[in-house]
């Protein structure tokens, strides 16, 4: 016979163990007396409630990223007809999506650093005719949690998507900065971002918005209070992004 019994130490903490009781009988099969040993199931218990709990989170990170995919395919279906743009409109926020994925798994899925965000999404654009060099970030370190960490990544993705395409990555002088302050509101502290682009093609606004635009403007549309707005100023494009950050999430 097994039983699980919850025990209280002297301290009045509590712990779970199992006893094991078997009886021990004669030659005849008479039971003469019993065996019993107890076995501390602390560790056993602790290691059950820690699975649970990492199959959860992980069940609530594969929902997110499955509402992301959704809501990406969603809207390149409704902006485009051509097979080929579907595809390319699909696949390049997906990379994005899986590169912050690669980003939150190095940092445990705990959080972000908004530097590392807007560097992973970057990477893939700086690396030819020496953009890097015209990518120019400042603003003090700060932390997101993985689900606004997963949106603005594929928000810049989208940003120097559309920079390569017909923005300041386009000629061979354009430049970007990216700079960001933290601002007092009413509910804690936002993060204001700016995105200028300048020294490219002069701008004008579109006729119709595209997959891109759409994407960029909607994509922190999950986070409570998030905004983003596209200024296609002649000079160049200038995306304002704001959302909530919290004082302890300031880097260092």
């Amino acid at each position: 016979m097994v039983r699980k019994i919850r025990y209280r130490r002297k301290d009045n903490s509590e712990f779970w163990a199992a006893i094991f009781i078997s009886p021990v009988r004669d030659e005849d099969g008479y039971v003469v007396q019993y065996f019993a040993s107890f076995v501390d199931l602390t560790k056993h218990k602790k290691d059950q409630t820690r699975s649970k709990m990492l199959i959860d989170e992980l069940s609530h990170r594969v929902k997110n990223t499955l509402s992301t995919v959704q809501s990406i395919v969603r809207q390149a279906l409704r902006t485009a007809s051509d097979p080929r743009v579907i595809r390319e409109s699909i696949e390049s926020p997906l990379f994005a999506l899986s590169r912050s994925h690669d980003l939150l798994t190095r940092e445990n899925w705990e959080s972000a650093e908004l530097r590392d965000m807007i560097n992973d999404a970057m990477e893939p654009f700086g690396v030819a005719d020496g953009r890097a060099e015209r990518i120019v970030i400042t603003g003090e370190n700060i932390r997101f949690p993985p689900q606004a960490a997963l949106a603005l990544g594929i928000v810049f993705n989208e940003l120097a998507t559309n920079a390569v395409k017909y923005g300041a990555f386009s000629f061979g002088v354009g430049s970007i900065l990216i700079e960001w302050s933290m601002e007092p509101a009413p509910a804690g502290v936002r993060l204001r971002l700016h995105w200028r682009e300048k020294d490219g093609p002069p701008v004008t606004p579109p006729s119709h918005k595209g997959f891109g635009s759409r994407l960029i403007e909607r994509g922190l549309d999950h986070e409570p209070e998030g905004t983003v707005d596209l200024d296609y100023r002649p000079d160049g494009l200038v995306c304002t992004m704001t959302l909530p950050a919290q004082t302890d999430a300031l880097d260092g």
